[in-house]
């Protein structure tokens, strides 16, 4: 409904500035061919050329007037297309927005109502010590997916922000790969291919944020033994850091949503997580001018690359 108004309102304003300018070009060029003849020399050829001369104006009239009502015909249907044209960008991400906040509140929902089950179960009789433990511990996972989820959630609504860029600085790639592994606890065999120590300009708590995603992503779908391989090297310009997984490996489908806000592959909705990691590092690299790119199939494991621009 709201699109429909602003696309009527765009289409007559469309509509209207075009018909006017289409009036002044046509009226213009009345007046420059009626003000730029020479009547004097016409005059001095007789009547008939002056009657000629008048009838060549009448023709002209008549020929902008045909052309300006044809125009008026077309012009609101130019208008529309236009006006669709403009507001495309917006209803995308109108529709993006809407499907992000029904997904949101879907996520928030659930522990939601978890906590709210255990805490009523608890209070509903007298309990053994052992009960309300178990039901306070149950809520305090519960707060913890939320206190992870609406950090996700802020992280996505300011990763481009221009605040964030104010925070770039060079940061050191070692410092953030250790302080990613240290985060997500993951066993991970690192090999660097640069001698040099190398620096990337940007936020460093978001390069974390972003390595550490991906290790955990890695280490959630890698068996208990299994390692994760992480290298460290440049391409060109920039600096390449790879983890390579000895996971399951993904389908052709499911590594074309794998940066989905909120998507989950039916295999992995008994996992924890809220289907937000990938999507996180994609807008982070994205904000640091670089790229992430994944390669996997079934039964080979998953390899992630990314590029970030050196200091």
């Amino acid at each position: 409904m709201i699109f429909r108004q602003a696309t009527r309102r765009i289409t007559v304003a469309f509509t209207g500035i075009l018909l006017l300018l289409f009036g002044a070009f046509a009226l213009g060029i009345y007046l420059f061919v009626t003000a730029t003849f020479d009547y004097d020399s016409v005059a001095s050829n007789g009547v008939e050329a002056v009657d000629a001369a008048e009838q060549g104006f009448a023709t002209l009239r008549i020929a902008l007037l045909i052309g300006y009502l044809l125009l008026v015909l077309v012009v609101p249907f130019v208008s529309y297309g236009m006006a669709r044209v403009v507001l495309r960008p917006v209803r995308h991400s109108y529709n993006m927005q809407q499907a992000f906040v029904d997904d949101a509140s879907h996520e928030f929902r659930t522990p939601l109502a978890i906590i709210q089950g255990e805490l009523e179960l608890a209070i509903s009789r007298r309990r053994q010590t052992v009960e309300y433990e178990a039901a306070i511990n149950t809520a305090l996972e519960e707060v913890d997916h939320l206190t992870s989820l609406t950090s996700d959630l802020l992280l996505l609504a300011r990763g481009s922000d221009d605040q964030v860029k104010a925070r770039f600085q060079p940061v050191s790639v070692e410092t953030v790969i250790k302080r990613a592994i240290e985060r997500s606890g993951a066993q991970v065999r690192v090999t660097i291919e640069t001698p040099a120590v190398q620096h990337i300009t940007g936020a460093e708590d978001l390069l974390i944020r972003a390595v550490g995603n991906v290790l955990d992503n890695a280490a959630k779908f890698s068996a208990p033994d299994s390692t994760i391989s992480l290298t460290v090297g440049t391409r060109g310009d920039r600096i390449l850091i790879k983890i390579v997984d000895e996971g399951p490996g993904m389908t052709a489908e499911t590594l074309s949503h794998v940066f989905d806000r909120f998507w989950r592959a039916e295999e992995s909705r008994n996992l924890p997580g809220h289907g937000l990691g990938l999507a996180l590092v994609k807008q982070i690299c994205e904000a640091h001018n670089g790229t992430i790119t994944i390669e996997s199939a079934l039964g080979v494991g998953t390899t992630v690359r990314v590029l970030l621009p050196a200091s």
